[in-house]
């Protein structure tokens, strides 16, 4: 078993490489074994250049790679991480899903724990939704998007005074129309064909965007707009 925790609990006093060293000694593994095992983890997570600095100075990225490279100096089977993104800027985050993925095609069995949607859909095969402790939906990415949304959202930008008379006159497109304070969401299979019908009845939004539906769209569905406690 190996574990990403929330908050890396690195040991900021030592170097990059002690700190994988002095967590595989508590798995009882020897310098001789965890020599070439350090050195093949510290280049997984691309921070052999740092293995001799100090942890402190390095950015939040490279601090969450080797939190990596530490739970898995065991080897594990199973690795748990707890929000193993959260507070790093998109770049960091792209290379963290890349690390998981490649660790994904060895064969290793992953619980993720994500309030990021585009993350869960990267990395997991199978997910759980949980609204106040209860277990909402079930399946993989595909199949809860096919089955609590749509193909297709069309997102249409009008002028604040123009929002609300625009609201009624699209609320017919679509099974589900969502209104809030900036955009009207109009849920379809065809998005397109739900654009070029606006326009054919006279309204002008500002901005007019198709996009796929996404995990996101089914989160907010199952769980809410509002914020939980």
């Amino acid at each position: 078993l190996g574990v990403v925790p929330q908050q890396d609990t690195l040991d900021f006093e030592l170097t990059v490489r002690e700190n994988v060293l002095i967590y595989g000694r508590y798995f009882g593994l020897s310098r001789r074994e965890l020599k070439p095992r350090i050195e093949e983890l510290l280049d997984f997570v691309q921070l052999t250049e740092r293995a001799g600095d100090k942890v402190e100075p390095l950015s939040g990225g490279m601090k969450r790679r080797l939190t990596i490279a530490r739970s898995l100096v065991n080897d594990p089977e199973l690795l748990l991480l707890d929000e193993p993104t959260t507070g790093l800027d998109p770049q960091a985050r792209h290379v963290v899903w890349d690390r998981l993925f490649r660790l994904k095609q060895r064969g290793k069995t992953f619980v993720v724990t994500t309030h990021y949607m585009d993350e869960a859909e990267q990395l997991c095969d199978r997910l759980v939704v949980i609204d106040d402790g209860v277990i909402v939906a079930l399946g993989s990415p595909v199949e809860l998007i096919r089955e609590h949304s749509s193909r297709e959202v069309c997102e249409l930008r009008f002028e604040v005074d123009q929002q609300e008379q625009a609201a009624e006159k699209v609320a017919d497109l679509s099974a589900r129309v969502e209104v809030l304070p900036d955009r009207v969401l109009v849920y379809a299979e065809d998005g397109e064909a739900v654009a070029q019908e606006v326009h054919a009845r006279g309204l002008a939004p500002r901005t007019t965007l198709v996009r796929r539906s996404t995990l996101e769209d089914v989160f907010l569905r199952l769980t809410g707009r509002s914020l939980a406690n």
